[in-house]
């Protein structure tokens, strides 16, 4: 085949990490990797067991064993790839291997020559007998991969066993006795696999698109109902500026018909204190002239009339001390606070309110159908034990997953611990190794509650599926790995444990009932006893990055609890 047109990785290079390799490894397929990083790429693939190789995207069922590549004695050159896109089935340009200077783009691979064509070299194959028996394909620039990497030759055949492409050589000895078929009928297998995922993603598709338009629409919607909001804010608040400022009017209309008033009168009493100051002078000038008279019989006849003394024609005008235009002033100023105070008051609780009610709701889209849109008091934090109620999930233990000496009872509702065997089928999913078991349903999206009795020695807690389930060793144990978090429970005390790390909790309150609370939205798994009253034992704070599930670890029995939401048991 010709040189290809790609420029070449080093030698040392690891496609994972884009570095040096380090402890280099090469899988089935023939691709290398630094042994920590193909091991850490197919470690996320634990829970499918099937595993695929980053480049070629080969598959492998089992884990194949992963072995550190020994000195190359013969000091032989490793075989150079070209380097690959992290998508190999997206299309990739390649230039025709039969040019001379300028090379043209290759239309046609030959799946015979292992070459690239271009639409003048390509003829040869559709017009002589020659290269009648090749198999010419749409150039898709990935011909090196169509090379088995042992044996250099084309690959024409496929291992079912293996899940992987060989050719005729790999038969003899690496795939001897495997099932295997030829490409194109294991194609036409597999491609009845692949319309039915693309009826699904092109279903999906339009999904999409009408949650996009639906999305664009209610962000229209939302847009609206902010400037509507605006609108009427202004509109309100320019509403009770005018209120204020006929406040402000009544206030000093008030002011001033007082002030009239008390003018008014003022002037009354004036007038007639100045009536009766001319009165007692007129009275004072008869007084003086009488007084001055030198005819006794004119001011003894005089006399009766002007011997009486005058009387008042005003009382005495006083300012009332009660009555002043400060109160005025004061009630505006009380006004003004109390509109404050109301204000404050008011912006503070919708404030609150606002932001404690996300915008945007999150939901998987794992079709539970138990998933139900979130109303506003379910983000509250939950306080009482009728609020955790509300979170209640019903749930059965997962026969899949029981450990050989756990007997299940009351419809998957109760497990028992017997020192006999349980004649039970094999299944990947099966503890084997540990008296545990978990919950057939999964726990994601939102918050979830429930309760478990328990006697003997008890471990409580969550897991991600992709916990191991065989073997005596930490991965399969319950809060000894960085897939679970569990409480270990026994007469002695608790203990609160992940990935191996644990947390001793003496002054814990005991109990033969446990409450957990799982809460995705702020990333919390909390464990309670519950008596009469319901007190915290321990919460776990992490990052769920997968569905959890609800385990147990058995020591005498568990029973899960059925509860009824919002109500209280005791």
């Amino acid at each position: 085949m010709a040189e290809s047109s790609f420029p070449l990785p080093p030698e040392d290079y690891c496609p994972l990490c884009a570095d040096t390799l380090r402890d280099p490894v090469t899988i089935p397929c023939g691709d290398t990797y630094c042994l920590e990083c193909i091991k850490i790429y197919w470690d996320q693939f634990d829970h499918m067991g099937v595993y695929s190789c980053p480049q070629c995207r080969a598959t492998f069922t089992p884990r194949p064993v992963l072995r550190r590549n020994l000195p190359d004695v013969n000091n032989e050159p490793r075989r150079q790839r070209p380097e690959l896109t992290p998508f190999p089935y997206m299309h990739r340009e390649s230039f025709c291997d039969f040019c001379v200077g300028r090379r043209n783009k290759a239309v046609k691979s030959c799946l015979m020559c292992l070459a690239y064509y271009c639409e003048t070299h390509v003829k040869p194959h559709y017009e002589s007998s020659t290269f009648k028996r090749h198999k010419l394909v749409d150039e898709t620039g990935h011909l090196d991969r169509k090379i088995c990497p042992q044996h250099e030759k084309g690959l024409e055949l496929f291992c079912r066993s293996d899940q992987m492409c060989i050719c005729v050589l790999c038969t003899v000895r690496e795939h001897r006795s495997h099932n295997i078929t030829s490409a194109e009928e294991e194609r036409i297998e597999k491609q009845k696999v692949l319309v039915v995922t693309q009826s699904e993603v092109q279903h999906i598709i339009q999904e999409r698109m009408k949650e996009l338009q639906e999305l664009k629409h209610n962000v229209d919607v939302l847009k609206s109902c902010a400037q509507r909001a605006q609108t009427e804010s202004d509109k309100t608040f320019h509403e009770m500026l005018q209120a204020v400022e006929r406040w402000k009017a009544e206030i000093n209309q008030m002011i001033m018909a007082n002030m009239q008033s008390a003018m008014s009168q003022a002037e009354g009493y004036v007038d007639r204190l100045e009536q009766e100051i001319q009165e007692l002078q007129r009275r004072d000038a008869e007084l003086r002239q009488i007084l001055e008279t030198e005819d006794n019989i004119h001011f003894l006849q005089n006399f009766p009339t002007l011997c009486v003394p005058p009387e008042a024609m005003v009382p005495k005008v006083l300012i009332n001390p009660q009555f002043s235009f400060g109160e005025m002033s004061k009630t505006a100023t009380e006004m003004k606070e109390n509109l404050d105070e109301i204000c404050k008051k008011e912006l503070s609780k919708i404030s609150k309110t606002v932001s404690e009610t996300p915008v945007y709701i999150l939901l998987p889209r794992n079709g539970d159908k138990r998933l139900k849109v979130p109303s506003r008091v379910d983000f509250q934090e939950p306080k009482t034990r009728t609020d955790f109620l509300r979170y209640f999930s019903k749930m059965s233990f997962d026969p899949n997953t029981v450990y050989k000496e756990l007997v299940m009872s009351d419809g998957n509702q109760r497990v028992t611990r017997k020192k006999t065997v349980q004649f039970y089928p094999d299944h990947p999913e099966r503890f084997d190794g540990f008296s545990q078991v978990l919950c057939k349903e999964p726990l994601t999206g939102f918050r979830f509650y429930w309760e478990a009795e328990w006697s003997g020695e008890f471990s409580i807690g969550v897991a991600y599926k992709s916990i191991s389930r065989k073997g005596k060793n930490s991965h399969s144990l319950l809060g000894y790995n960085d897939k679970s978090w569990s409480l270990l429970c026994s007469d002695s005390g608790y203990s609160a444990w992940h990935n191996k790390v644990d947390r001793d909790l003496p002054n814990a309150p005991r109990g033969t009932r446990m409450g957990v609370y799982l809460d995705y939205a702020s990333n919390t798994v909390a464990f309670y006893s519950i008596s009469e009253t319901m007190e915290l034992i321990h919460r776990f704070k992490a990052q769920f990055s997968e569905p959890l599930y609800a385990g147990f670890g058995v020591g005498s029995s568990v029973t899960l609890c059925q509860l009824k939401k919002n109500t209280m048991p005791y």
